[in-house]
């Protein structure tokens, strides 16, 4: 009996001193947006214990004992954002056969450098739909194991697409071949094609569905892939437990890709009254990088831009937005997605801004790079608001982005996970 008693205080020793070791942070501030209730809350004290919230109050409740504490004073406490569109081994400087001067691996080095920008911009978490080389899972793994700062990645590995199409090297002459691993052309070479980039990393898989505005020799509308491969794509895709996100410009394309069921529709420029109506029966969401328009006019041109794809931005930018506009009216369920690296990565915040410009308030376009991506990529027990049981993934700006959006351009503290990587550590 005195032995099992002794073990039995044994252990509730070893817990307790366990317990005084748990890392709290407490985290203070002027106000919060709560993003569930969509509705701002003055005074929050907001409690991580080992990088998740433990618990969610008003400043003054008790704290347990040895915690840090941060207070951030006049700030306003958000969400980590997310940005549902993005691809961090991209520099927009180097566009068009500008490219072509540097060696493959070059492109890692960007992306370990985009991280970073990324995270103390704020983005606590990115969906990255699209690069070469599995790059973006290798980021993921060098994040995750403290090697470099950087967001949470969902990592797509390769964009899929048609030979010829948006997502195939189309600038170059017979003579130059390319490796296309990321090519098919039927039904079943969609199916392996998901099944190789899940095996070697992707959680979410991205297709071309329509010609692009960057790409060379495509028209921007033009549908690239048949119902019968895009739907082998969802079916395959929904079999392993992935989504879907498909870039699509074209009326054709998008409604096309609604009907086989994909998640998402990437840019979505030229949808229309139907393609509403398929989003909101099939429940997909709209991911519109509406912020791209001002930076390709501006600067693409110096930056290598073709000249075709400047002609094609100027024909289809100001459609896009006004399809954000009434996609939004319509009732379609919307995300904040950039298409970072299409512009500086970093800048992603600039987007807020057009969202609220073409028709959201500004707690809309909050919640579509907090609650709704959380939803978007099936990660509502860990990011997207700051709510017991997720992941310690808070930012604070200086003001009220209620009151003035822009105020989400200059995040003054990022918090990931209970670590302050950006502003003043407790």
């Amino acid at each position: 009996m005195r032995t099992r008693l002794s073990v039995a205080l044994a252990l509730i020793a070893v817990a307790g001193t366990a317990a005084a070791r748990a890392d709290t942070l407490v985290v203070t501030a002027a106000r919060m947006v709560d993003v569930l209730a969509g509705r701002e809350i003055d005074h929050p004290q907001v409690v991580i214990t080992d990088g998740r919230i433990s618990a969610v109050g008003r400043a003054g409740d008790p704290v347990p004992a040895g915690a840090r504490t941060l207070d951030l004073g006049d700030r306003t406490l958000l969400p980590g954002l997310i940005d549902m569109h993005v691809h961090l081994t991209s520099d927009p400087r180097y566009s068009g056969y500008r490219k072509l001067e540097f060696t493959d691996s070059f492109w890692m080095t960007v992306g370990v450098a985009n991280a970073r920008r990324t995270l103390l911009a704020g983005f606590t978490t990115v969906r990255n739909v699209g690069t070469q080389g599995y790059f973006d899972v290798g980021l993921k793994q060098g994040i995750e194991h403290g090697y470099i700062e950087g967001p949470r990645i969902v990592p797509a590995t390769y964009a899929l697409g048609a030979t010829g199409g948006h997502c195939d090297s189309t600038e170059l002459p017979p003579s130059v071949t390319t490796p296309g691993i990321n090519i098919a052309n039927s039904p079943d070479e969609y199916r392996a094609l998901v099944r190789k980039v899940h095996k070697y990393g992707a959680r979410v898989i991205k297709v071309c569905m329509t010609g692009g505005v960057l790409s060379k020799a495509d028209t921007v509308g033009a549908q690239q892939i048949s119902y019968e491969e895009i739907k082998a794509v969802v079916d395959e895709a929904h079999r392993l437990g992935l989504r879907v996100a498909v870039h699509a410009h074209g009326t054709d394309g998008i409604n096309e890709a609604l009907r086989a069921g994909v998640d998402t529709i990437e840019h979505a420029s030229l949808a229309n009254a139907e393609s509403f109506r398929l989003a909101k029966e099939h429940g997909a969401w709209f991911d519109m990088d509406i912020y791209d328009d001002d930076y390709i006019l501006a600067e693409g041109a110096k930056n290598g831009v073709y000249p075709e794809s400047l002609e094609k931005e100027r024909a289809i930018g100001l459609k896009q937005r006004q399809t954000f506009k009434a996609a939004h009216a319509a009732g379609v369920k919307m995300l904040f997605g950039t298409d970072g690296g299409v512009y500086p990565n970093g800048d992603n915040a600039k987007q807020f801004a057009k969202m609220v410009e073409w028709g959201m308030t500004a707690m809309e376009a909050i919640q579509a790079a907090t609650r709704s991506a959380a939803e978007a990529l099936d990660q509502t027990a860990d990011v997207g608001a700051i709510a017991q049981g997720r992941y310690g993934d808070l930012i604070a700006v200086s003001g009220d982005p209620l009151t003035n959006i822009r105020a989400l351009e200059n995040v003054d503290v990022v918090i990931k996970g209970g670590e302050v990587v950006k502003g003043r550590a407790p």
